[in-house]
């Protein structure tokens, strides 16, 4: 008899949203590597709610994903503008945007260079409560019934029996009727560990530098960023910035630190945008992103293992999109009939069959 119904791999927004919909119906049990669940990318996130990221697909979730996150407080409105240099910035029809003229560039972004001419503002960007989102699917994890067990690193799991034998690093052993591989980073690991073909998930390198300019006024600073997608900041203190360039730098799954060149790159294309002096670098730090190869994520059971579950290839979508991406899932996983707010999405898009 298998000790729990659903081993949860991963304790970051994926598999801590997810596990917050099973534990309902099923024995959960999630496990994480790290002392604390959401490490390596979930604790380090700058996240927005961005209706116009991650394309067409990924909007289903995000927009699905609105109004649970509006209704627990994890939003505080910020905007939006994407700047250009030539023409104007696109974005898809379905999202709100209105176009932006220099004069009301220069009003949002006081101190912009006079090459950046063009833009849209999004007024629905909003800043998300990542630490508090987090925290309340942990939560509502453990009062539905899950368990949740921190330094518990996955070894390896073989199927026999009707059940997964799961040992973790230390030794310990347990029974599992379904594996959930929600391990980020460390998905294709997991999987192999468990006798399942890998994907192709890539972890990615995102660098964030935290700046102190010298200008005033900045915490409501809207995103800003660029139609070609080499930088965006936005505000964080009256005269303090959190910056990225962008960067998606290929990597193995790792406890992942800034280099020196990226957060060099970073102040250059900051510079390039702003007048702005730079006066310090506060802070510095780097979280993984992974990425299947189309880039959407993966929803489902694998196509040759049927008790083996993936959730995994969030990119940097994976927290504006959970709310709806873990009913969505929950109810493939169960059979169950899907929420009303997902209904309307086709999971085949996410399905790993789709690799072949």
């Amino acid at each position: 008899m298998a000790n729990c119904d659903i081993l949860i791999v991963g304790g970051g927004i994926a598999g801590a949203s997810l596990g917050a919909e099973l534990a309902r119906s099923a024995r959960v049990l999630l496990i994480d590597a790290e002392p604390a669940c959401g490490y390596h990318s979930t604790g380090r996130s700058a996240a927005f709610w961005l209706e116009s990221y991650g394309g067409p697909q990924v909007a289903m979730l995000t927009s699905a994903s609105r109004k649970q996150l509006d209704e627990g407080g994890f939003l505080s409105p910020r905007g939006a503008v994407h700047i250009s240099r030539q023409g104007p910035a696109e974005l898809p029809d379905s999202v709100d945007s209105r176009p932006v003229d220099r004069e009301e560039l220069e009003r949002i972004v006081p101190g912009i260079r006079a090459e950046w001419r063009n833009g849209l503002f999004e007024p629905g960007c909003a800043d998300i409560d990542v630490a508090g989102l987090h925290a309340f699917y942990l939560a509502g994890a453990r009062k539905a019934g899950g368990e949740i067990r921190t330094g518990a690193r996955f070894a390896r799991a073989r199927r026999s029996g009707g059940c997964w034998h799961v040992t973790l690093e230390d030794g310990s052993t347990f029974a599992a009727g379904i594996i959930v591989d929600a391990a980020g980073a460390w998905a294709d690991p997991v999987a192999e560990a468990c006798g399942v073909q890998p994907l192709g998930i890539a972890p990615k390198r995102r660098t964030m530098v935290q700046l102190r300019v010298g200008r005033s006024g900045l915490k409501e600073l809207p995103l800003v960023s660029d139609s070609e997608g080499t930088f965006y900041f936005r505000g964080e203190g009256d005269r303090s910035i959190w910056l990225s360039p962008h960067d998606e730098i290929d990597t193995d799954p790792c406890d992942a630190a800034p280099e020196e060149i990226d957060v060099a790159l970073a102040i250059d294309r900051f510079e390039q945008v702003v007048d702005w002096p730079v006066e310090a670098v506060e802070r510095k730090w780097a979280g993984l992103r992974s990425f299947a190869s189309d880039r959407l994520p993966v929803y489902g059971f694998d196509p040759r293992e049927p008790a083996f579950y993936w959730c995994a290839g969030q990119g940097g979508f994976g927290i504006q999109t959970a709310p709806a991406a873990a009913k969505l899932a929950a109810a493939l996983l169960l059979g169950d009939k899907p929420d009303e707010c997902v209904e309307a999405i086709d999971p085949e898009i996410f399905s790993p069959a789709r690799f072949g």
